[in-house]
């Protein structure tokens, strides 16, 4: 990753003594320790909460869920929503003005110009 030889490592020790003093090396040393511990258990965290996720499968339709209530029972509620929605934007003023054109099937024949 570094490529950082044993040279370079001296290099960067000498370095942080010589900026930080013997007394706070230690402490420096600690934290910096301390703060590697929390990341490596923080991104372990991350993948194993990512893994279980993938892992989980939805329900299939029709099958019960652990409530007991059929998996298909929210596809329904969300369709017949979906087809109420309509409706209920015209009652309200909020359709839209341009109505959508359905394409033209292939079965009629397309006009000549």
């Amino acid at each position: 990753m570094f490529n950082i030889g044993p040279p370079e490592l001296i290099i960067i020790l000498v370095l942080a003594l010589i900026i930080f003093g013997p007394k706070r090396l230690p402490e420096i040393g600690k934290t910096v320790g301390k703060s590697l511990k929390e990341f490596r258990t923080a991104s372990a965290d991350i993948r194993r909460e990512l893994r279980e996720g993938l892992e989980e499968h939805p329900a299939a339709p029709g099958t019960p869920t652990s409530n007991g209530e059929a998996a298909d029972a929210g596809v329904a509620a969300v369709t017949a929503a979906a087809e109420d929605a309509p409706a209920s934007a015209e009652r309200s003023g909020t359709a839209s003005p341009h109505p959508v054109q359905e394409p033209p099937s292939s079965a009629e024949p397309a006009a000549e110009s």
